[in-house]
Parts: structure tokens; C-alpha cells; sequence
């Protein structure tokens, strides 16, 4: 039954600390006014009232902040592990107390659910926690020497001034899980959040200045990408770049990245499989691919786009996976019992509509749903698709949006080749109860994160990243912070001479 849609008071009411509402631009520790004066709207995605209208930051207002990052770099990286490893604690620490309000304010610019909001921020507290921990522990070598008159030693440096381009379907994570491991490497990061979700970062930066964090070290600057985006990848200050995005949009960093050989990390699009095999636990397989499937919409890189089930379990896994999908309860994020909320604008329901259009006019049939939800605007049925086949656009194309295409599939062979068959590799999923064969797919499959019978791996402590054209590089656990770090030989000679001797 559809849930009406809730016209919500202004957000700063539902706030318990309305100072976390910031709306200017977080440069060198304090709040400012772009160079211009400009500002742009963010809206709510359920009801599409503005919710506020933030400072857009200029090319001047990147480089300033650009400008602070490289002068507070050599105090920041000289201070002693434990110390930044402290101030790194405090931020967890103040992120968890202001769990309700900034799950507000998440739910509010992105319009998932209040308890997913809420899960997010707790997720992205994980990661300044996991990081402070981790800034005692990058650990140098000692290297045998070639030589008795030598000694070599490995050291790990900060690589320095880091640009962060964050996402808006996790508008804190993206962030926390980039700027956690840069900040205890020792870098100083500026960051530019998403248009459609600029709060969020706002309302982190915020906290990090009250606990401390020196300024300059950590600044946000929102504002069109085309201006400061442009800045971050092009300027010589910075040395390191940190995207989560397409790949079209990674792509193109990554050739302007090159005009300066910076370090980059990408993590870009993907085309998940989920694969049910018949010996699967059902209700498992079931619970998996809605948690996968339909979490925050439908709108994570990591989402099954393409559910490909066996034949022999294929029409009871349809029927229940239905069943299970049409008790999805859609509305405003802010209303009691919300399973699911709006898309992030009219360009992302339409895209859904075309995949759908698409995949019914080759084929396939609609279970459930397959239309906009009668609530309107950026609401979309939660929608099964049966009868999928890899000509269609959902195959191939990722949907972002709450749409489950099944593809039927007979041996183990065909699965692994369907699977396989996309140029993305970030993340995919198995449902089977033979321990064997869980050895064999995993291995076999192209993605850098393979979940087996679970459609939910997120953890601070494993490292996350695609390969093929789903990324660069690795977030979180230990690896994720050598992405920050430079690794530089020494090599000590002549240590068989007394130098006292020489005087």
C-alpha cells in the first residue's frame, strides 16, 4: 500500500544541533561566501522543495583551499602518529554523537529511508575510527644489504596534498572512507561533494573543526564540477586524486590526472551479477538479492544488475523474489516504515523508464511493478523483469534504479560467462551451498569483492575496489591507506667508518 507523501518542516527543526546545517564553503578552517557570491539549491527528492542553497565554490575558492592544504602538509605530516591517530578519534567519535541529525540532513538531500541514513553515517564513522587506528601502524622495512658498509631502510611518506570527488548516492561514506586513511597518512585532503549533496559533507566538516582537526588540513568546497573539479585535477599542488563515480566521468579525470602524473584512485561503475545456483538456500537467495538489489533505491555501484538464476530454481526464486518485492513499502524517507524513496532526480527516473521500455519491447516481462509510482515525482515502483537476455540495455547498462532483471542460465560454465560478460568488474554475488563450487566461481569471477551467500559485504576492514573499467586501487582496511603513501628506499653508506676518526 503506498505511503503518502510527507511534506516535512524546514530540516533545521528536526535538528537537535542546527549549527550542523551549514551552507557556505569549509576553506582553511573557517566558513566563507564563494569569490562570487553564487549559490545553488539542494533539493529534497521526495517532496522537490529546496532544502538550502549553498555557497558554489569558484576556481579561486578550489585553489585557496588548495593553497591552505599544501601550508598546513608539513606540520600536519611531521605530527607523531599517535596525535593525529587522536584527533582522528575524536572525529569518529563526534560523527556517532551527531548520528540522528546528520542522518537528518542525509536523508533530507538524498531521500533514503532515515534508518538507512542513519546506517550510513555509522558505516562512515567506521572509517575514521578503522583509520585511527591505522595511523600507528604504517610500518617502514629494513632490507638485507648487499654490502657490509651498507644498510637499507624503507620508509612510508605521505603522498600529499589529496583531492577527493565524492558522490551523492553516499554522500558521508564516500567521504569518511577517502579522507579517513588520507588524513592519518598524514595528507591534508580537500574535498568536492557532489551538487545534489553538499550538506552532508558540510555538516563533517563542521564536527572536524570542533574536535580540532588543524585548519587546512580538511576543507570542502561544493560547487559545479565543471569549475572546481577542473581545479583539484589540474593543479600542481595536488598530488594524489580520489573519485567514486562513472566510469565515463573517471575516464576523463584520469586523462586530465596525466597532463601532471598524479596518483589516482577510481572507483567507478559497475554491472554486479547475482548468481542463484539450484542448490541455493532460497529464502537466502531471496533475502540477498532484495538486500543487495533494492538498498538506497537501487542507486549503489554495487547493486545486482543482472540476477541470473539457474533453471532448475529459477520460477520458484521469480515467484518469491516477488512476493518479497511487492511488500516493499515506498515513500518520503522521513516517514515511518519506508523501505524504499525516491530517486535522486527526473534524469534518473527516466533512465529507469527506458531500461524497463527496453528490456518489455525485446521480451521481457514484468513480474511487478515497471512503472513510476503513483506518489509521482522522483518515485519508481520496486520491479522484477523476467525473461531478461543480454541484448537488452539492462544487461549491459547500469540501471541505477530499483529494477531486477532475471536471466535464466543452465550449467555453472554459462553463469561464469554471463557474468563475466560487461567490462565493469566491482562487485558480485553467489548463492549456492556447494563448498566447492564457491572456490570455483569466486575464482573464475571477473570483480574485485565476490559476496557469497550474502547480498551485504560492507566492512571498513576489507578492502573494496573493481578491476576492468570498475576502478583503480583499494578502500579500506590496511590497503587502503598505502594508497596515500609514497614508498621511498634509503640506502646508508660507508657505515664501516669512524667518523670521529676523520675530524
Amino acid at each position: 500500500m503506498a505511503v503518502a507523501p510527507a511534506t516535512p518542516p524546514p530540516l533545521a527543526r528536526r535538528l537537535r544541533d542546527a549549527q550542523l546545517l551549514r551552507t557556505d564553503l569549509f576553506v582553511d578552517g573557517a566558513w566563507a561566501e564563494a569569490a562570487d557570491g553564487r549559490r545553488f539549491d539542494v533539493r529534497d527528492p521526495a517532496s522537490g522543495e529546496v532544502v538550502a542553497s549553498v555557497a558554489a565554490g569558484t576556481r579561486d575558492d578550489a585553489r585557496r583551499a588548495l593553497e591552505a592544504a599544501a601550508r598546513s602538509l608539513p606540520a600536519w605530516s611531521a605530527l607523531p602518529a599517535k596525535e593525529r591517530s587522536a584527533v582522528l578519534r575524536r572525529w569518529f567519535e563526534a560523527i556517532v554523537d551527531a548520528a540522528d541529525d546528520l542522518a537528518a540532513i542525509l536523508t533530507a538531500e538524498q531521500g533514503k529511508p532515515l534508518g538507512e541514513a542513519r546506517a550510513e553515517v555509522l558505516y562512515g564513522a567506521s572509517f575514521v575510527e578503522w583509520y585511527a587506528e591505522e595511523a600507528k601502524r604504517v610500518y617502514g622495512e629494513t632490507i638485507p644489504a648487499n654490502t657490509a658498509d651498507r644498510r637499507m631502510l624503507v620508509l612510508r611518506q605521505p603522498i600529499g596534498v589529496c583531492a577527493a570527488i565524492t558522490p551523492w548516492n553516499f554522500p558521508t561514506a564516500m567521504i569518511t572512507r577517502k579522507a579517513g586513511p588520507a588524513l592519518a597518512a598524514g595528507c591534508t585532503m580537500v574535498v568536492k561533494p557532489a551538487s545534489a549533496t553538499p550538506l552532508s559533507a558540510l555538516a563533517l566538516a563542521e564536527l572536524a573543526s570542533r574536535v580540532g582537526l588543524p585548519d587546512g588540513v580538511f576543507s570542502v568546497v561544493p560547487g559545479a564540477a565543471s569549475v572546481v573539479a577542473e581545479e583539484l585535477v589540474t593543479s600542481p599542488l595536488v598530488r594524489k586524486v580520489t573519485f567514486t563515480g562513472s566510469t565515463e566521468v573517471g575516464k576523463a579525470l584520469m586523462e586530465r590526472c596525466a597532463g601532471s602524473v598524479k596518483k589516482v584512485s577510481l572507483e567507478l561503475g559497475g554491472n554486479a551479477p547475482l548468481i542463484v545456483f539450484d542448490d541455493a538456500d532460497l529464502d537466502v537467495a531471496v533475502e540477498g538479492a532484495i538486500a543487495s538489489k533494492f538498498r538506497n533505491t537501487g542507486q549503489t555501484c554495487v547493486c545486482a544488475n543482472r540476477l541470473l538464476v539457474q533453471e532448475g530454481i529459477h520460477d520458484r526464486f521469480v515467484e518469491r523474489l516477488a512476493d518479497a518485492v511487492a511488500e516493499l513499502r515506498v515513500g518520503n524517507g522521513f516517514d515511518d516504515g519506508v523501505d524504499q524513496g525516491p530517486l535522486i532526480d527526473r534524469a534518473a527516473v527516466e533512465k529507469v523508464e527506458e531500461h524497463v521500455r527496453d528490456a518489455v519491447d525485446h521480451g521481457a516481462v514484468v513480474v511487478c511493478g515497471g512503472r513510476p509510482h503513483e506518489l509521482g515525482g522522483c518515485f519508481y515502483e520496486p520491479t522484477v523483469l523476467r525473461g531478461v537476455t543480454p541484448e537488452m540495455r539492462i544487461a549491459h547498462e547500469e540501471t541505477f534504479g530499483p529494477v531486477a532483471p532475471v536471466f535464466r542460465f543452465a550449467s555453472e560454465d554459462e553463469a561464469v560467462e554471463l557474468a563475466n560478460a560487461t567490462p565493469y568488474g566491482l562487485a558480485a554475488y553467489v548463492f549456492t551451498r556447494d563448498v566447492a563450487r564457491v572456490w570455483r566461481v569466486s575464482e573464475a569471477l571477473e570483480a574485485g569483492v565476490v559476496a557469497v551467500n550474502t547480498g551485504i559485504f560492507s566492512y571498513e576492514g576489507a578492502p573494496f575496489g573493481g578491476v576492468k573499467e570498475s576502478g583503480i586501487g583499494r578502500e579500506g582496511s590496511h590497503h587502503g591507506i598505502a594508497e596515500f603513501l609514497e614508498i621511498k628506499y634509503v640506502c646508508l653508506g660507508a657505515i664501516d667508518r669512524d667518523s670521529s676518526r676523520g675530524a
